[in-house]
């Protein structure tokens, strides 16, 4: 959804105005994945548009600018693409000051009413810095792997013949298809020559902090900072080796923090590597420069995350560009925090489910770790502008 130039010749508030007027309030779905859409009056919304509505209007422009994602969304995700690429039209000659009234004027508000009652849920994920080298050394051990050339992504519903459905990827063998291996046989040797480094860090334990968040910053030797971007999955279930660790006693959830559960992880180095091949889950990667040290990497929508703007939800109901309401939360406290749809996550699922991009660096990784909240969900959907 590339922006477009207003051609009428009025201010970006009287297009906003003039453009509304063309066209009635959008036909919402009834439902996503079963929760309802109730509308609601943004003036209603404490707090809204947030104290910073300038940040969610850059956040916004920038999908709307993004070349299309790699894996396209499917149509009848909730989000009508026409809408939405006319109001990133109108968007583009919003200035920063009249972002409040951008929001209030060119969405029509719904609450996501899940059908069990109960709240949606927000957690956070953040940009790692770590350190590495682009060869390996006895204090860099643990390679970041490329792409494979026999990885085949599967979108969504996508499948192969006698592949199990639940698979996210595979592995082409001449005219059919099969497993791609999990993580103990890719860590066995099982990719051969297709396992080609990008560069290493310095153990198993910093490669899994980056596979979870699914990208980083690495500081080589000499001072440089690359980007480390995720390039593809094999497709297997991801178990999270954080829940493991609890789960076997070795630490309360309470107080929980990736300092803790990675700090035990090192402490404990052979327990350290049986736990971890449990999630059998593995993340490729590409190196990529770091153009805006301000912004994070890009997101599913191909648009750089705006730290406490980017948004993942679920991509096979939500289409991104959306901007969301989230009420309760937000890690500054503020009574309610706009967002907008710029990435997805396989553990992202359901209609009022949400991960913050918090930020690059430990102290982001400190928030992000530390936010687990129930909160609720109000979409904004594009209004209907009708045919010019």
């Amino acid at each position: 959804m590339r922006p477009q130039r207003a051609r009428s010749g009025l201010g970006p508030a009287a297009a906003v105005a003039a453009a509304l007027l063309t066209g009635g309030a959008l036909a919402a779905p009834p439902e996503v994945a079963g929760a309802r859409l109730e509308p609601v009056a943004p003036t209603s919304l404490p707090g809204f548009p947030g104290p910073d509505p300038a940040r969610a209007l850059a956040a916004f422009r920038g999908v709307c600018a993004a070349p299309p994602p790699a894996q396209p969304q499917a149509a009848t995700v909730a989000g009508d693409h026409a809408d939405l690429a006319a109001t990133c039209a109108l968007a583009a000659d919003v200035a920063a000051g009249e972002a409040a009234g951008f929001f209030r004027d060119a969405f029509d508000a719904y609450r996501v009413v899940r059908d069990d009652g109960r709240p949606g849920f927000l957690t956070g994920y953040f940009e790692p810095e770590l350190t590495g080298s682009l060869e390996p050394s006895p204090t860099f051990t643990a390679p970041v792997l490329a792409r494979p050339d026999d990885l085949v992504s599967l979108a969504p519903g996508e499948t192969r013949p006698g592949l199990d459905p639940t698979l996210r990827a595979a592995r082409a063998r001449g005219d059919g298809f099969e497993p791609y291996p999990d993580r103990a046989a890719i860590e066995d040797g099982a990719l051969g020559g297709r396992a080609s480094p990008i560069l290493w860090l310095r153990d198993g334990i910093d490669l899994l902090v980056l596979q979870v968040q699914g990208s980083g910053r690495v500081r080589l030797p000499d001072g440089r900072v690359v980007r480390v971007l995720y390039d593809g999955r094999n497709g297997r279930p991801y178990t999270a080796v954080a829940k493991l660790i609890v789960e076997g006693g070795h630490l309360p959830l309470d107080g929980l923090t990736l300092a803790t559960w990675t700090g035990w992880l090192r402490a404990h180095p052979e327990e350290a590597r049986s736990l971890i091949r449990r999630n059998a889950s593995y993340i490729f990667f590409r190196l990529a420069p770091v153009d805006d040290p301000a912004l994070g990497p890009p997101g599913a929508a191909n648009a750089p995350l705006s730290p406490m703007v980017g948004l993942a939800v679920d991509s096979t109901l939500w289409r991104y560009g959306l901007p969301f309401w989230l009420e309760g939360g937000s890690p500054g406290g503020e009574r309610g925090h706009l967002a907008v749809a710029a990435d997805t996550g396989s553990a992202i699922v359901g209609p009022a489910r949400g991960d913050l991009f918090v930020g690059t660096g430990a102290e982001a990784g400190t928030i992000a770790g530390n936010l687990r909240a129930a909160t609720g969900f109000v979409v904004l959907l594009p209004r209907h502008r009708g045919n010019p």
